[in-house]
């Protein structure tokens, strides 16, 4: 059934050519995703990989970037600055009269809004590639327990130029979201979320069984796919509100009195509050790697806010 409907999707040649043009985006954002950025250290950052933990926060947010975030990659920040920039857009909506008056103006000012969004995300992406570097360029800080130095050269020349390339770099995942959403199949966004996930998730599923064994492997993929059958259930689920049309008369002929029902998801917001929420909780331990990560607060915000076990986290 599932190979039938491929099949007749690829028999269609428009369907065909955005399919083929969305892969080839996906293809490219992958390869960027593994480019060096110009005075990173490329076998420092693969050996301290290869041998120290990844976990934390930082671990969760390389894998919305595919691996690029901890590789110091041009990719690094991958789609997490537009999306934090879109969600802050939207709440302005609320807050801003001109942004509220933007959003009822239709396509015009759809497009107003996108081009705030864009200019926001290079404002963030500057922001966090800043924090980013200045956290690599201390051994041990990005990558725990690593004492390899990752940035040779930190030299301010150096610096700012990491900073232009790692910026431009979220430019073009902007730009190429956009080229799926426009000429392609699906969310260019989303696309591009499922791309660095799929790229890393495997990887990490298949080292749990190297180290735990089948038994731990084969419970956390059940585990994992009850999950996602909750996650559809509640996605697709909806709230029907029961709309009754009046009966008209005309002549000896009587119309209407059907029902029908208004569909409400039960989830309005879909996933991005927890990717809003990522983005807040990188900004703490991102304060905290800046200090003294052994003071008693930089302590309890790496234990607090960045340990996915903990409550509050």
């Amino acid at each position: 059934m599932l190979l039938s409907v491929f099949a007749k999707a690829f028999k269609t040649p428009d369907l065909r050519r955005k399919i083929f043009f969305t892969l080839g985006i996906m293809a490219l954002f992958r390869f960027g995703s593994v480019i060096p950025t110009p005075g990173v250290s490329y076998g420092a950052v693969q050996r301290c990989l290869a041998n120290v933990d990844t976990g934390g926060l930082f671990g969760l947010i390389n894998l919305f970037s595919g691996g690029a975030l901890l590789q110091l990659s041009v990719f690094a920040l991958g789609i997490m600055p537009y999306i934090t920039s879109s969600i802050i857009v939207q709440l302005l909506t609320v807050v801003i009269p001109r942004f509220e008056t933007l959003k009822k103006e239709g396509q015009s000012g759809t497009a107003k809004l996108t081009q705030y969004t864009r200019y926001l995300t290079i404002g963030l992406a500057i922001m966090q590639t800043t924090g980013l570097i200045a956290v690599a360029r201390t051994p041990g800080r990005l990558i725990n327990g690593c004492t390899e130095a990752i940035i040779p050269d930190t030299s301010w020349q150096r610096i700012v130029t990491m900073i232009f390339v790692m910026t431009a770099g979220t430019s073009v995942i902007m730009w190429l979201g956009e080229l799926i959403t426009d000429r392609g199949v699906g969310n260019g966004m989303s696309i591009l979320i499922f791309t660095s996930i799929a790229a890393s998730f495997p990887g990490q599923l298949w080292s749990i069984k190297l180290s735990r064994g089948w038994a731990t492997f084969l419970f956390i993929m059940a585990v994992g796919v009850l999950i996602v059958a909750a996650v559809v259930f509640v996605e697709q689920s909806q709230r029907r509100i029961p709309v009754q049309y009046a009966k008209k008369q005309v002549g000896r002929r009587q119309y209407g009195g059907t029902t029908t029902y208004i569909p409400i998801k039960v989830n309005q917001s879909g996933v991005i509050p927890v990717i809003f929420a990522s983005s807040l909780l990188y900004i703490p331990s991102l304060v905290a790697n800046f200090t003294n990560s052994q003071a008693p607060w930089a302590v309890w915000i790496s234990t607090n806010f960045v340990q996915g076990d903990h409550p509050i986290y």
